[in-house]
Formats: C-alpha cells, sequence, structure tokens
C-alpha cells in the first residue's frame, strides 16, 4: 500500500510516493499543475493521497494571488481524487513540523535534518541512500508522508 503526498505550488508540486510496507520512497518527482491533475485522474500509485494544506502563518502575512492559485489547485486536486473513488486528506505545516522536529516554528532545514536522522543520509550517486534524490519541495512531500503513515492518515 502506498500514500501519495503533495507539496502543492503556484505551479509546480511536488509529490511523494511512500511505499507503507517496504518504508521506502517509490517516485518523487515534480510536476507541472495540470500533469499532477491528469495524473491524479488516473492516478497509478494509490487512492490515498495526503496534501499540504495552505495555512495562516500570521497577521501581517499578505495573500497575493499565488497563494490563492495555490488553494485553487488544492481544490483541483482533492475532486480528481474523490472522482476515481479515493481520498483526500489535508494537514498543515505546523502539525508536520510539531510531529517530526517537536516545534511547529521549525524550519525547512530543521525537516530536512529529522528526515535524514530517521531514513539516513541522501549519500552519493554511487552509494546513493534512501533520501537520494530528495531536494526542495520533495522533502517537504516527504514530510508529509512520514506524518501520515506516524499518524494513520
Amino acid at each position: 500500500m502506498n500514500i501519495v503526498a503533495l507539496d502543492p505550488g503556484y505551479t509546480e508540486t511536488a509529490l511523494v510516493v511512500w511505499d507503507l510496507e517496504a518504508q521506502r520512497i517509490n517516485k518523487a518527482a515534480m510536476f507541472g499543475n495540470e500533469d499532477l491533475l491528469i495524473l491524479l485522474r488516473n492516478n497509478p500509485f494509490s487512492n490515498r493521497i495526503i496534501c499540504e494544506m495552505i495555512g495562516h502563518y500570521g497577521t501581517g502575512m499578505p495573500a497575493g494571488k499565488e497563494v490563492f492559485e495555490t488553494c485553487v489547485l488544492i481544490g483541483r486536486a482533492k475532486e480528481a481524487t474523490i472522482m476515481h473513488g479515493g481520498t483526500f486528506t489535508t494537514v498543515m505545516r505546523q502539525s508536520v513540523k510539531a510531529h517530526l522536529c517537536g516545534n511547529p516554528r521549525a524550519k525547512d532545514g530543521n525537516v530536512r535534518q529529522a528526515l535524514i536522522d530517521r531514513l539516513g543520509a541522501p549519500g552519493r550517486k554511487k552509494e546513493p541512500g534512501q533520501t537520494f534524490g530528495i531536494s526542495g519541495d520533495l522533502w517537504s512531500a516527504l514530510a508529509v508522508a512520514i506524518y501520515a503513515q506516524d499518524k494513520n492518515l
């Protein structure tokens, strides 16, 4: 059984497919948002999608076009998933950070290090580790996958 975890963005979304039985990454890739929606409509990986949700990050923080477009993408991804009988669950970034790092205000580097501590170092091309090839937003999607596994979502 797999968990498909998403870190949505304005134009691209990070996707990680986490194999629950083997405890390993089956796929990790960035997708243009329209390509992601096509993939979710024909999802070959799992009917269980976990997506990071946009949240309120404090008074005085403006929300612009990019935030709202990301919200629209999340809704479209949910619809694409549900239309083929899948489940779509959203999780807040602060909850993921608190779970992995013990602090909801942890930075991305702290989350990355918590994942490396748990899954092992990325390694090198000649000796790749469990997290080899994970970079940028894929770390966030992997964090969502591990959170979903631990919380039985």
